[in-house]
C-alpha cells in the first residue's frame, strides 16, 4: 500500500498553480493574489477630521471655557473656502478636509453653540485639545509604495475595500479552477424514478459538486454517465478540453469490473493506488489532455475522505492558495476510538465542541461504515487514528476539521 504522505506529494507535485490573469477588482474576491499589491495612492488623500465638531487653533483653547467665532462650515466631500484665524472656528463634519490654519478639532460634545451676537455665530469650547487632536493625517493609513498585500493572499471583501481606496482597478490573481464532476454507472438513478432491484440513488456527484463549490472551484456538472465506453470516452475528452480538472467517483477499486478503468487506461496517463488509509484506500490520479483527473472511490464516505485528503488540497494549490488543507487540531477523545492494527491510518468521523478547559473534545459518530453517509454528514471532523489499537478515552488525537 502507498503511504498517504507519498500519495499526497505525488498529486500535489502534479498540480501547479494555474497561470495568473488580470481581473477587475470586483471579480477578485475569493481569488488568490499572484503578485504583491503596492499602493499607488495615499490613504487618506488629505488631512481630515475623525469627528463631527469644530476645526480650531489649539492655542486658542489652552484655557477653557473659550468663546470662538464660527466663520464657516465644511461637510464631507466639500473643500474649505477660507482659513481659520485666531479666535475663529469652522464647523466640520467627519471626513471633511481640515481647513488651513486649524491644527486640531474639538468634538461637538465638548462645545456649546451660543446665541448669535449681531449676526455673528459663536461657539463655546469647554475642553482643551492638543495639536493634532481628532485629525487623520494624509497617508495615515497607506503611503505610496507601501506593499499592502503579498502574493498568495486571498482577496476578502475587506481587502477589496482597500484596493478600491488606492484605486487598484484590476489585480493579478490565480483564476478559479473549472472542475468537471461526474458519476458513472447504470445502477445510478438521479431523476426521482422508483428504484428497481440493484439500483441506487445518485448522491456522490451531488455531494462532490457542493464540496468543489465550497472549495472555491467553478463546477461543471456532467451528470450521470452510463456504462457505455464510447459515451464515457466522449464525455471525458470533452471535459478535459473544456475544464481545468476532472473529478469522478467509482470504478477505482482493485476488483472493480468497470468501464471507467477500461476507458481511462486507454485514453489517459493514470496511476492506480491503494493508499494505506481507511476508508478511501482506492484512488486514481492522472492526466487527460494535460488536465488532472481525480478518481475517487464509489462508496460515499470514502469519496468524501479521498476528496478532503487528496483532491481538495491539489485544487486549492492550482488556485494559488498557500494553505491547502482544512484546520488541524489536537483534540481530546471523550470516548474510546477503537480499531485493530492493519497497516493503515484510520480517519474516524467525530463530533466535537470546545469545553471549559479550552480544548476541543470529540466523540465518534454512530456509524463508521464507508457506505454510511447519513452519519458522516453530521460529523464536525475526522479523527486521525494511527495504526494500532486506537486511542483510549481521555487521550489526545489529531483531528481534521470539516466545518
Amino acid at each position: 500500500m502507498t503511504p498517504l504522505e507519498d500519495a499526497q506529494a505525488f498529486v500535489l507535485g502534479s498540480c501547479p498553480a494555474l497561470p495568473p490573469t488580470s481581473v477587475p477588482r470586483a471579480e477578485s474576491i475569493g481569488l488568490v493574489l499572484a503578485e504583491p499589491v503596492v499602493a499607488a495612492e495615499v490613504v487618506p488623500p488629505f488631512a481630515n477630521t475623525a469627528v463631527d465638531g469644530y476645526a480650531i487653533r489649539s492655542d486658542d483653547v489652552a484655557a477653557v471655557p473659550k468663546v470662538l467665532v464660527v466663520v464657516g462650515e465644511i461637510a464631507a466631500g466639500a473643500a474649505p473656502d477660507r482659513a481659520v484665524g485666531p479666535g475663529e472656528a469652522v464647523r466640520i463634519m467627519t471626513g471633511a478636509p481640515l481647513p488651513p490654519g486649524a491644527d486640531a478639532v474639538v468634538m461637538v460634545e465638548d462645545t456649546e453653540l451660543l446665541p448669535t451676537d449681531g449676526g455673528v455665530e459663536r461657539v463655546q469650547v469647554n475642553a482643551s485639545v492638543h495639536q493634532g487632536a481628532a485629525i487623520r493625517s494624509a497617508g495615515d493609513d497607506v503611503r505610496i509604495g507601501d506593499e499592502l498585500f503579498p502574493a498568495g493572499m486571498q482577496v476578502t471583501p475587506a481587502i477589496a475595500g482597500v484596493l478600491a481606496s488606492v484605486n487598484a482597478r484590476s489585480v493579478l490573481v490565480h483564476p478559479r479552477v473549472r472542475v468537471a464532476v461526474l458519476s458513472t454507472g447504470d445502477e445510478l438513478v438521479d431523476d426521482g424514478a422508483p428504484l428497481e432491484l440493484g439500483q441506487i440513488r445518485e448522491s456522490n456527484k451531488t455531494m462532490l459538486a457542493a464540496l468543489l463549490a465550497e472549495a472555491g472551484c467553478d463546477v461543471v456538472d456532467l451528470g450521470v454517465v452510463r456504462d457505455d465506453p464510447d459515451e464515457l470516452e466522449r464525455v471525458l475528452r470533452g471535459a478535459a478540453a473544456d475544464s481545468d480538472a476532472i473529478v469522478s467517483s467509482g470504478g477505482v477499486s482493485m476488483g472493480d469490473y468497470d468501464v471507467v478503468k477500461h476507458v481511462l487506461r486507454a485514453i489517459a496517463d493514470m496511476t492506480w493506488m491503494q493508499i494505506a488509509i481507511k476508508p478511501a484506500k482506492p484512488f486514481a490520479f492522472g492526466r487527460l489532455l494535460g488536465k488532472p483527473i481525480f478518481g475517487l472511490p464509489g462508496n460515499p464516505v470514502s469519496s468524501i475522505v479521498s476528496f478532503e485528503l487528496l483532491a481538495r488540497p491539489a485544487l486549492r494549490r492550482m488556485m494559488g492558495h498557500r494553505t491547502l488543507t482544512r484546520t488541524h487540531l489536537v483534540a481530546v477523545s471523550d470516548a474510546d476510538l477503537r480499531r485493530s492494527p492493519d497497516g493503515k491510518v484510520h480517519f474516524m468521523r467525530v463530533n466535537g465542541e470546545f469545553a471549559d478547559d479550552g480544548r476541543f473534545h470529540v466523540r465518534p459518530v454512530g456509524a463508521q461504515g464507508s457506505h454510511q453517509l447519513a452519519a458522516t454528514a453530521a460529523a464536525d471532523a475526522m479523527a486521525v487514528v494511527p495504526d494500532g489499537d486506537g486511542v483510549p478515552a481521555g487521550g489526545d488525537v489529531a483531528v481534521l476539521m470539516l466545518r
